[in-house]
């Protein structure tokens, strides 16, 4: 069974970084995407950013230029958050798509930005 698992989440000022971790367990895939999204309270899930196999990476809008992807050859994507703002607040997700097919979500982790 295949797990993603979040690492990070915590309390953070704004204009402050901070840093979240998503590590793959579990069967080892190989991923084709892997990514972050985020919930904040009474808001629909929105992307947060994506990167590819190849390293081509995808930012939402209300995070690019603050927020940069990355990620090793195997199992592991990490997010590095700049300039945070209050808005920030929010629940985010690891995410993972499999070569060959299958997507995967993290129980999430929660991330709060504080004045």
């Amino acid at each position: 069974q295949v797990q993603l698992v979040e690492s990070g989440g915590g309390l953070v000022q704004a204009g402050g970084s901070h840093s979240l971790s998503c590590a793959a367990s579990g069967i080892i895939f190989r991923w084709n995407i892997m990514g972050w999204y985020r919930q904040a309270p009474g808001k629909q899930r929105e992307l947060v950013a994506t990167i590819t196999r190849d390293g081509i990476t995808n930012h939402g809008d209300s995070v690019k230029g603050r927020f940069t992807i990355s990620r090793d050859m195997q199992n592991t994507v990490d997010l590095q958050m700049n300039s945070l703002k209050l808005e920030d607040t929010a629940v985010y997700y690891c995410y993972g798509e499999r070569v060959g097919g299958g997507e995967y979500w993290g129980k999430g982790t929660l991330v709060t930005v504080s004045s």
